[in-house]
């Protein structure tokens, strides 16, 4: 068995750096292509609709070291929803639950349990970014408005992207408060110590059959995001299950969203689990970056936080041929189940969490870049037979 996995690794490494060489552009030359009519700072924030805001957020704060940043609610004059801010280096989390059964967060919740319905992009000007995306076709989630409050002012437009996620379009050049106005600074005595998290790396979209394509052109079209990575079923497959995958980044790399599709299989790949039981498309994984992951991952293991099991030993053993000489203790990297892989600028390390939702949809990616540009391709067999473990345990494969 170790020497069929051994084989199968080789394969999908040598079939992918063969396809990589095909292209002569780097990464940096890929994402310049992309239109720049609408600039994007990075990542403002996550909004996750949840079942208990409260009990969500002494989850994000103990397991995973985030810090208590904001709060608005009924205390605050909010009637209809309570929403904690989390904070830890530049991501922000809010975690929202409606207040009556009736609410639309509420519904939202009840047919797609627990996840991220906004990724809010940080712009410098919200106003010319709906105005520029919903005349290419953006279907508008929230007209543009402008907030104030004594720290100044907070302008933000939204539209809608696949399924009911929405991307809103955050301008905060001239606000100096906690978070924005409508929220109170959230002060707590109980302040769990930080994992290493700094950043959103890229946030993963799963679509529903032959939906890859037309949501790609709506990011090229609607955005001017340009598709810099390209992954079919012949490079996404197990022997049971298989996906199509193709990454969009905007003009600066500050904003990459990975987008997936099912593809044909023997059974059932983790995307169609996914959107059987989100109950449609959504955000399948959040990849957050640090700069000391087996730091990270051994102090999330202590807190609670489960992982995707390991691949066997013969994956370790092949890491000097498959990727090269790198400075790093492989057996630290093998004792906690640390993926390894490389591209033309370099390395990278990753691994992956179990879905942290009672539905088995969300789930975390923790990142460690080392020039490396990529995304994992060299993983990606390895990978999917650890989330395909996980699916026949739950009777979903």
């Amino acid at each position: 068995m170790l020497v069929s996995s051994r084989k199968i690794l080789i394969l999908a490494s040598t079939d992918i750096k063969v396809k990589s060489k095909m292209s002569t552009l780097t990464f940096a030359e890929k994402i310049a292509q992309a239109e720049n009519f609408l600039p994007i700072n990075g990542t403002d924030y996550l909004e996750f609709y949840v079942g208990n805001a409260k009990q969500a957020a002494h989850f994000y704060k103990t397991a995973f070291g985030f810090q208590s940043l904001a709060y608005a609610g009924p205390e605050t004059g909010v009637r209809d929803r309570s929403s904690y801010v989390l904070q830890q280096g530049k991501i922000r989390l809010i975690l929202t639950s409606g207040l009556k059964s009736d609410s639309p967060i509420c519904e939202h919740q009840k047919k797609h349990g627990d996840g991220v319905k906004i990724l809010a992009l940080w712009v410098d000007d919200a106003e010319k970014a709906f105005e520029e995306t919903t005349k290419r076709g953006g279907k508008p989630y929230l007209e543009p408005q402008t907030l104030t409050d004594e720290f100044g002012e907070v302008k933000m437009s939204g539209i809608y992207t696949y399924g009911e996620t929405v991307h809103m379009f955050i301008e905060r050049k001239n606000y100096t408060g906690p978070f924005m106005p409508g929220y109170e600074k959230w002060e707590s005595d109980y302040n769990p110590s930080d994992v290493g998290l700094l950043y959103v790396d890229h946030c993963v979209g799963n679509v529903g059959w032959d939906r890859m394509i037309p949501t790609v052109e709506w990011y090229e079209k609607v955005m001017g995001f340009v598709n810099i990575l390209s992954f079919d079923d012949k490079q996404i497959n197990t022997e049971y299950s298989a996906l199509m995958s193709k990454v969009m980044s905007n003009g600066n790399g500050f904003a990459k969203f990975p987008i997936n599709e099912p593809a044909e299989g023997q059974r059932k790949s983790q995307v169609e689990e996914y959107l059987d039981f989100y109950e449609g498309e959504g955000v399948q994984h959040i990849a957050v970056a640090t700069k000391d992951i087996v730091k990270t991952v051994t102090e999330l293991k202590s807190r609670g936080i489960e992982f995707l099991s390991p691949p066997p030993e013969a994956y370790y053993e092949m890491i000097p041929d498959r990727v090269g000489d790198i400075d790093e203790d492989i057996k630290k990297l093998q004792s906690l189940g640390i993926l390894v892989d490389c591209d033309e600028e370099g390395y990278l390390l990753q691994i992956f969490t179990k879905p942290v939702e009672d539905r088995p949809t969300l789930f975390y990616e923790i990142i460690e870049r080392h020039g490396a540009q990529s995304f994992g391709a060299g993983n990606f067999k390895a990978l999917f037979e650890a989330l395909e473990k996980e699916q026949e345990k739950r009777g979903n494969l």
